[in-house]
């Protein structure tokens, strides 16, 4: 693990340097340019909530991305935050960088009143920080029942919500 090296700081959209180097590690984690792209549009989208990046002596090695997203229940459209996508340099995988993004990233979703966390990933990975595939089965979404998971940032956030989950146009979904 590697931790005291490590700062995780809210990405500077602005500055070329770091979205260089987000871009950089989406295409390097992902081995393709899907993910980084669809940051670059996030960026500069309305639906844009938290961009995070982790370096090590100065270089971006990870970054992680949430957005807004609704879930379309009886009751009207729920508002919900999607993570997606997190991504670390190879060479530093499974060294702790994506859990301290993710840790830190949903810490910084709660402080600003978010209720709802979706995420679409990897199922032996996220339920270590609560997301469940079986709090996300009453949702409908395009992605594998067992990849779809949801985590409630405040108890009994996911009660009778029912429906589908809208992600912005920019997802392609």
């Amino acid at each position: 693990m590697i931790r005291q090296e490590i700062s995780v700081r809210v990405e500077d959209p602005q500055s070329p340097d770091d979205r260089a180097g987000v871009r950089a590690v989406n295409i390097a984690a992902f081995g393709r340019i899907d993910e980084a792209d669809l940051v670059d549009a996030l960026r500069g989208d309305e639906h844009a909530l938290i961009s995070l990046v982790a370096e090590l002596e100065g270089r971006i090695v990870g970054h992680i991305f949430f957005s807004r997203i609704w879930i379309t229940s009886a009751g009207g459209a729920v508002s919900a935050v999607s993570l997606a996508p997190v991504a670390v340099l190879p060479d530093y995988q499974r060294k702790g960088i994506g859990t301290r993004l993710i840790q830190h990233g949903l810490e910084l979703i709660k402080n600003r009143g978010e209720r709802i966390v979706i995420v679409a990933g990897h199922p032996g990975y996220y339920p270590r920080f609560g997301f469940s595939a079986e709090k996300a089965r009453p949702l409908e979404s395009p992605f594998p029942p067992e990849a779809f998971m949801a985590m409630e940032l405040c108890p009994g956030a996911l009660d009778g919500v029912r429906g589908p989950v809208i992600y912005p146009p920019i997802f392609g979904i």
